[in-house]
């Protein structure tokens, strides 16, 4: 489980890398995994900091640490 989870942090760091800040709404549709997955990860990558997280009208806005 530990495994797939860094996989797919990756996946989202790329995506994040490739699209700029995005809604999680919608990068939860583009990147074909389970939503805990997705979650867990994300998680993972906010704890590192390595994203930045912000809340938006029941949303989250999800970008790389700059």
């Amino acid at each position: 489980m530990i495994t797939e989870i860094g996989i797919v942090a990756g996946e989202i760091w790329h995506y994040l890398d490739a699209h700029g800040e995005v809604l999680l709404s919608d990068m939860d549709r583009q990147i074909d995994k389970p939503r805990e997955i997705i979650l867990m990860s994300l998680g993972w990558l906010a704890r590192e900091g390595h994203v930045v997280l912000v809340a938006c009208d029941g949303n989250f806005k999800i970008s790389l640490r700059k």
